[in-house]
């Protein structure tokens, strides 16, 4: 099938080979669509997204990878939350989302996970292209479109006069939306992380593969254990982060020391990879697509990676760019307003997703998440008829880590339960500002008041 293929001209051209490029690529490729994928081949040594959730999964089983992503990840039973200074903890376990999710996940080296899926798509039959693609931007009958270069064109094998369907699955360097200038609407936090592997790093509060988010004095910690290593990121304001130090190293190593939930655990490691330094955590795009085009993944919008949603919504938007698109045949590219409804609806899903993700990540970044457990845990221990309380308990406990695995996170039950827990089921807790993530350190709060 693979020469076939290549003897044909492409319908799609992907530009970017992360994890959304070459997940749509293997998802065309098993269609018989013909792709082409440009690449520029530069990696940075470390990537973002190393803890995947359970909604990953099936994704992985459906690309027939998942026993390669296992043999070289740990795997991930669940999350925990702390605070620090003896607050409280939360410990979700994935067996809960058992059912309808599989009941765990992996946490995996993410250079390794994109060569994966990218050898993948390859097997399939997607062509893979080593060069940048040229993009040209203009503006057609009031539309902002983008095209490929002629150089571009040539090296895919198309003519000048070839219109197949761009894909920007770039990432962050969401080369369309720069080239076309399309707005785009960014969230209320812009905060700086700051991460590295390190080795002897104790991680002995948790079962063995789980992770630990920390709310700490400022800001927010992961812990992620891999391989034979622990990934340990911090994420403060950036006006906090100009008094670590001067450089990425220096205000990384500092926060590990003044966090005291970070630095008993740290007092022997050593860090055996650079500091990487991400910032932009929260944006999406206005638009998603237009006259032959369309974003994909980072390209069109990130959230915010307090849950480790950025790899599933990578994922996902493959998949649903798959199954609102090209589920309809190759002859859906041919037909623009056929073409412009399939698109519709997959921004509309893409937009429902990030919203739904952010208004999640919000109930852990205000401490809301740790006042509705401390109140289940009050409420489960009240005698109740048919232990009736009991059962309200393991229900919301059910739907959080439903939602904060990628299944029930767009549940309109789900997220209106979520809304009911934190309005009128939080009596005889404190508020949710003892709990939740703050810009500065909070004995500088405690000596303002």
């Amino acid at each position: 099938m693979m020469a076939e293929m290549m003897e044909r001209t492409a319908d799609v051209v992907i530009v970017g080979a992360g994890p959304a490029g070459c997940t749509l690529a293997a998802l065309l490729a098993m269609r018989g669509i013909v792709c082409v994928v440009f690449d520029d081949d530069k990696r940075p040594e470390l990537l973002v997204g190393e803890s995947l959730i359970p909604g990953v999964v099936p994704v992985f089983q459906k690309l027939g990878i998942e026993d390669r992503v296992a043999a070289m990840s740990v795997r991930k039973p669940g999350a925990s939350f702390f605070v620090t200074d003896g607050g409280p903890r939360i410990h979700f376990s994935f067996k809960n989302v058992e059912g309808h999710l599989p009941p765990y996940s992996y946490n995996t080296p993410r250079p390794e996970l994109d060569n994966v899926l990218r050898v993948r798509a390859e097997e399939l039959g997607a062509r893979f292209i080593h060069a940048r693609a040229e993009l040209v931007a203009g503006m057609e009958a009031g539309e902002p479109v983008v095209r490929l270069g002629e150089a571009s064109l040539e090296k895919a094998g198309l003519s000048v006069d070839a219109r197949p369907l761009l894909v920007d699955a770039s990432g962050r360097a969401r080369a369309f939306a720069r080239a076309m200038e399309l707005p785009a609407v960014r969230g209320d936090r812009n905060d700086v992380a700051y991460f590295a592997h390190f080795e002897d790093f104790d991680h002995d509060e948790v079962e063995p593969g789980q992770v630990i988010i920390s709310v700490l004095r400022a800001g927010w910690s992961w812990r992620i254990p891999l391989p034979g290593r622990l990934s340990v990121g911090i994420v403060v304001s950036k006006e906090h982060a100009k008094t670590l130090g001067a450089t990425a190293e220096e205000r990384l190593e500092a926060a590990i020391r003044q966090e005291p939930i970070l630095a008993t655990k740290g007092q022997r490691a050593r860090r055996v990879s650079p500091v990487m330094t991400y910032t932009n955590y929260q944006l999406l795009s206005e638009r998603g697509h237009g006259p032959g085009w369309v974003l994909l993944g980072d390209a069109y919008g990130f959230v915010d990676p307090m849950l480790s949603p950025g790899l599933f919504m990578s994922l996902e938007g493959a998949r649903q760019l798959d199954a609102c698109v090209f589920s309809q045949g190759v002859d859906v590219l041919r037909d623009p307003a056929r073409l412009k409804k399939a698109m519709d609806r997959y921004c509309r899903r893409i937009v429902q997703w990030h919203e739904a993700w952010t208004e999640l990540v919000r109930y852990f970044y205000d401490g809301r998440i740790f006042r509705i457990h401390l109140a289940g845990k009050n409420l489960a221990m009240k005698p109740s008829p048919f232990n009736i309380a009991s059962v309200m308990e393991r229900h919301s406990t059910f739907h959080i880590a439903s939602m904060a695995s990628g299944g029930y996170t767009r549940s309109r039950y789900s997220r209106g339960l979520m809304r009911l827990l934190a309005k009128h089921l939080v009596w005889g807790v404190a508020e949710a500002e003892n709990f939740a993530v703050r810009d500065v350190r909070r004995t500088e709060l405690e000596k303002a008041a």
